[in-house]
């Protein structure tokens, strides 16, 4: 019994708006021991979505398997009120039901024109009925999160998939010491093995943020690369640096440490996730697809080279007749014939070079679209524009990966098209979050833009 003039406290309302549920069908399940409400327009937007093969539409379908497996066998009045969410062996924790508009004469604040705006009044509803309960819209939309404030609504984005709130708090994939790293360390035992050198230090003080996997460049040459993490107690592979910026793969060469750093991982046969950051033009791609020819070519590691992209027409079909999917996906990875022009433009015929490799290499063209269910084995997958996924879609992809295959994802987290995503809610920064302290991935954050001057200029100055 509540004690004398006080309330009990009642579980927040967390209203999902359809947005939601597309970029994470398992939404439903986060929000604890609250209440998860769904208005009806938002089950009529997940039906009308549903179909097609497209990626929101797998979403949807998801979302609503997941809304039916929640609700079973309840009644009516059961839906409205609130049916125990089940997660696993844990037990109940929080309630899911559906917002009806059962009031004869209801608060219309918006008109009703828009999906949107039914929602909004709905909410303002509700939380005349819960005046002592707090009624919040989650949405990632941010004009329906203003118009829901404007009208009285506490409104806030999904925020359970964001693991950082600045995207510069995510790890570089290597941490620049200034002056020599051997200055910090107290104490080193060094052996060599199989051609290898390996340090095991000592530091006086800890690198700040240190993950398994990370390069150490110093001002001095030194490059390590750090295979254990024990308190103040390091080991590192020496990579040294001059052999690293004479690397080539497809007669590509590195053209500063970064690059080089990301084309040895590249190149690593027990590395199997690899992620590039950077800006435009940095070398994310170029420095892949000579990985992949070189690898699938001569050293005969990989069978085939799968190559797919994001695109901002991602949620629908890549169409029916003319052209198969090799051929309707092409003009979306132009990025990768146009890289491979870049690898043969000293040949000379340029295009008869890139006409023999698109013959003679096992390169595929897969949309996103059609990639769910499959399992590809001795691949070497390359993920391009991975800042316009969801973590959700990351998870899909990433999860494809068969034995012996390697997957390279690449993005740029300041050139995001998708709508509802930002950069902390990137399914790259997600996965570069994620995956920091996996031991067989790398992620480095290429610098500079060696594309061109103006390249360079407009990246900075635009």
């Amino acid at each position: 019994m509540a004690a004398r003039g006080r309330t009990p406290t009642q579980p927040t309302c967390y209203v999902l708006d359809t947005n939601v549920l597309i970029h994470d069908p398992n939404a439903l399940l986060n929000f604890q021991e609250h209440q998860v409400v769904l208005p009806m327009t938002v089950l009529e937007e997940l039906d009308q979505l549903k179909s097609g093969k497209h990626s929101v539409a797998a979403e949807c379908r998801q979302a609503i398997r997941l809304i039916d497996k929640v609700l079973g066998a309840a009644t009516p009045q059961q839906v409205e009120d609130g049916v125990p969410i089940v997660r696993d062996k844990s037990g109940p924790c929080g309630v899911l039901s559906i917002l009806m508009n059962k009031r004869a004469v209801p608060i219309t604040y918006l008109p009703e024109n828009l999906n949107d705006n039914k929602i909004i009044n709905q909410l303002v509803e509700l939380k005349s009925r819960r005046p002592g309960g707090r009624v919040v819209l989650v949405s990632k939309d941010i004009n329906m999160r203003l118009k829901a404030r404007a009208c009285g609504v506490d409104a806030e984005d999904y925020h359970t998939d964001q693991l950082v709130d600045d995207i510069d708090l995510l790890p570089s994939g290597y941490q620049t010491v200034e002056g020599s790293f051997w200055d910090r360390v107290h104490k080193v035992e060094t052996q060599q093995g199989a051609g290898r050198t390996w340090h095991r230090v000592q530091l006086i003080d800890n690198l700040p943020s240190l993950n398994i996997n990370e390069f150490i460049v110093d001002q001095q040459g030194f490059v390590g690369w750090v295979k254990g993490i024990e308190g103040k107690e390091l080991t590192l592979l020496d990579l040294h640096k001059e052999p690293l910026l004479h690397q080539e793969a497809w007669g590509l060469k590195p053209r500063d440490i970064y690059q080089a750093l990301a084309l040895y991982s590249l190149l690593d046969p027990d590395i199997h996730l690899v992620n590039l950051t950077g800006a435009a033009g940095s070398g994310k791609t170029i420095l892949a697809l000579a990985a992949a020819i070189e690898q699938t070519m001569v050293d005969k590691r990989y069978r085939r080279i799968i190559a797919t992209r994001s695109t901002q027409g991602l949620d629908a079909d890549i169409g029916f007749l003319p052209g198969t999917e090799a051929e309707k996906m092409e003009p979306w990875l132009g990025a990768i014939t146009d890289n491979l022009e870049a690898l043969h433009m000293d040949d000379e015929s340029t295009h008869g070079s890139v006409e023999y490799i698109l013959d003679k290499v096992p390169l595929q063209f897969k949309s996103l679209n059609y990639i769910r269910g499959r399992s590809f084995q001795q691949s070497f997958m390359l993920i391009d524009e991975c800042q316009n996924l969801t973590p959700h879609q990351i998870k899909t992809i990433i999860t494809r990966a068969g034995s012996g295959t390697k997957v390279v994802c690449l993005g740029n987290l300041a050139q995001i098209d998708t709508p509802y995503l930002s950069a902390p809610s990137s399914g790259l920064t997600y996965l570069t979050e994620r995956f920091k302290e996996f031991p067989f991935g790398v992620h480095v954050h290429l610098q500079g833009v060696p594309r061109s001057p103006l390249a360079e200029f407009a990246e900075a100055n635009l």
